[in-house]
């Protein structure tokens, strides 16, 4: 076996060993802690949560901002196709036709341009970047660069030890930054759907 794919290996490992110690420590701390008396339904306020909610039209910070949360949608979905890839090259299950490549990598550089659109944002406006620290530049110039670098690999055959490189690098990265929100993502929404349905306020009204 080559030695970056091995290097790889033991990247994805140590990153899932961590992720796995994370959700561990999750599902043990139990559900929210909250002692005052209900007067909605949990399991529609988190249905909700996890639907409706999630549309940008019930978001005031998605839908002032449709573009970005556009760019971010699509950065994302090349986020995840990246890492699928990963695994798809790393097991060796079955090499992708040289015109699905193509078209999978021009699709990512997309992708990828949407992550540095976002990541310009943050440096230019004044309001995001006194909202931001090095963990949210690092996660995204990280991100953005397996994107660019899963493409490459797509594109060129020559850019396999420069693509494992970097996504090992990414891997570790994942528990250790903003990008372990992968993660965190679905117990947060869970969260807030526990809390705002216990409340009565999720869902509106006009949807129950």
């Amino acid at each position: 076996m080559k030695w970056y794919i091995i290097i790889a290996l033991a990247a994805l490992a140590i990153s899932v060993a961590m992720l796995l110690i994370q959700l561990i420590k999750l599902i043990s701390a139990g559900k929210p802690k909250d002692l005052s008396k209900g007067s909605g339904n949990i399991s529609a306020g988190v249905a909700y949560s996890y639907t409706k909610a999630m549309s940008p039209m019930e978001k005031e910070s998605a839908y002032l901002h449709l573009p970005t949360y556009a760019a971010g949608m699509i950065y994302h979905a090349g986020i995840f196709a990246s890492l699928l890839l990963f695994l798809l090259f790393i097991s060796s299950l079955f090499e992708i036709p040289q015109g699905i490549s193509i078209i999978a990598g021009a699709i990512l550089v997309i992708s990828g341009l949407c992550g540095l659109a976002i990541l310009f944002k943050r440096f230019i406006n004044a309001g995001l970047r006194s909202l931001s620290g090095a963990d949210d530049y690092i996660s995204n110039f990280l991100t953005t660069l397996a994107i660019f670098a899963t493409a490459a690999f797509l594109f060129f055959e020559q850019a396999e030890v420069l693509y494992y490189m970097i996504v090992s690098v990414l891997l570790l990265w994942i528990p250790l930054g903003k990008t372990r929100h992968l993660l965190y993502f679905f117990f947060a929404r869970y969260h807030l759907g526990y809390f705002f349905g216990k409340r009565g306020t999720w869902p509106p009204k006009s949807l129950k």
